[in-house]
């Protein structure tokens, strides 16, 4: 399918937006080039800086505990130049426990996914692969089954201790738009590594919906943890014991809280789920509400299995509500080839709070995000689906989800991104 990029008002743009792609693109990636500094020296010398000072927050302190960094250690973070913007940030931008990242001026359509390698730059590759650029400052649709690489706003100077890793948003998932960071030297998507300096890029490839998209717009969000990860099922039965964390009385725990789908639905409605429906109107990602359910779904009635087709994407929910106490964050493991050939949820972070009574969120329940992979999948009413990790926060954080900082899926049962009005 040829991709073509729309202006804000519809009108089409040739490949470069106004000058031939191949000169546009040229001086496109020409700006992308970046002082020749060591990843690593940068990072040591940030952290040497920020011990020196003479102010109550220095680096060791923040990595004297390990777990995931809290919002006031993000702030903290921006305070001591581990993150940097290019603009000030957003009122609503730093969430319980993670970073919302906002797309920057430009995005480029490249030929295929890729990741640098440790001998390039993603400027480096851009120049190799980049077909053409267009403006976001105004505004631009990015097409179904294309791939785009946009600049972020927020670059990273990671210290020693200080990992980060990314995911899509839940309303970004939820929407099927693939969403991955990338960085110079990267030899993985969405996770960075102490030491790592330098800016940060989204990979993005709306699969089902052409999605509306401008400067500023949040698609992914960053979490930073302090040291290694800690979690286990000996942690998590302990956890399990002190405050339970799913609403069903059995729970499996291995390598993780095991999530069952839930096909049967309450008494309430006979809908269990939604099918996108494929050649739909765009989505304008930064609106809410502003969308009918039925011009871009199908409702999916309770049924005791369902089979997913690989060329359709699925929202579904879980049987079980989840919890997140105030002290953990969790992240659901987004594939598990041992259940089946499929995907459940992009969109992976739960934040401190979400389902729990600290935020008024008892009775959530986890909304899956669910596409098969290459042949017919039969899903099974109960059937496990993914598990979820949970990890301790470094310490408590200001505020829960749901605690006025405008949380969309807080006490939510089966339901749909915040773009649809519901």
């Amino acid at each position: 399918m040829p991709c073509t990029l729309l202006g804000r008002h519809g009108d089409v743009k040739d490949a470069a937006g106004t000058a031939p792609s191949n000169l546009r693109t040229e001086q496109a990636t020409k700006n992308l080039r970046l002082p020749p500094i060591s990843v690593r020296k940068a990072a040591k010398q940030a952290t040497t800086h920020v011990e020196l000072e003479q102010g109550p927050v220095t680096v060791s302190a923040l990595t004297s505990k390990k777990g995931v960094l809290p919002a006031h250690a993000i702030r903290q973070l921006l305070e001591l130049g581990v993150v940097t913007t290019s603009r000030p940030l957003d009122v609503d931008q730093i969430q319980p426990a993670s970073l919302d990242l906002r797309l920057g001026e430009v995005a480029y359509r490249v030929r295929a996914s890729f990741l640098p390698g440790p001998r390039a730059t993603v400027a480096d590759r851009l120049r190799e692969l980049s077909l053409h650029t267009v403006s976001l400052e105004q505004g631009a649709v990015l097409e179904t089954g294309c791939v785009y690489i946009v600049p972020l706003l927020e670059s990273l100077a990671l210290p020693e201790g200080i990992y980060a890793m990314a995911n899509p948003k839940s309303s970004t998932g939820r929407i099927d738009v693939f969403t991955r960071i990338i960085t110079d030297h990267a030899r993985e998507f969405d996770k960075l590594a102490p030491g790592y300096s330098g800016p940060l890029f989204a990979e993005i490839s709306p699969r089902t919906f052409p999605v509306l998209v401008r400067t500023g717009s949040r698609l992914a969000q960053i979490r930073f943890r302090s040291g290694v990860p800690t979690a286990s099922d000996a942690a998590t039965l302990r956890l399990n014991e002190q405050d339970p964390l799913l609403s069903s009385t059995r729970i499996d725990i291995d390598n993780g809280v095991g999530l069952s789908v839930d096909l049967h639905g309450g008494d309430d409605s006979p809908i269990i789920g939604y099918r996108a429906k494929r050649h739909s109107a765009l989505i304008d990602v930064d609106r809410k509400a502003a969308l009918e359910i039925a011009d871009y779904w199908e409702p999916i009635h309770r049924c005791r299995s369902l089979i997913l087709d690989p060329d359709e994407f699925y929202i579904l929910a879980s049987k079980e509500a989840v919890k997140v106490p105030p002290t953990h964050a969790a992240e659901m493991v987004p594939f598990n080839p041992l259940v089946g050939e499929f995907r459940v949820h992009y969109a992976g972070f739960f934040d401190p709070g979400f389902g729990h009574a600290s935020g008024q969120g008892e009775g959530s329940r986890a909304v899956l995000e669910v596409r098969s992979h290459e042949v017919p999948f039969i899903l099974e009413d109960g059937q496990i689906v993914g598990r979820l990790i949970y990890e301790p926060l470094t310490e408590a954080p200001e505020q829960v989800y749901g605690q006025g900082i405008g949380s969309h899926y807080q006490r939510q049962g089966l339901k749909l991104s915040k773009h649809f009005r519901q």
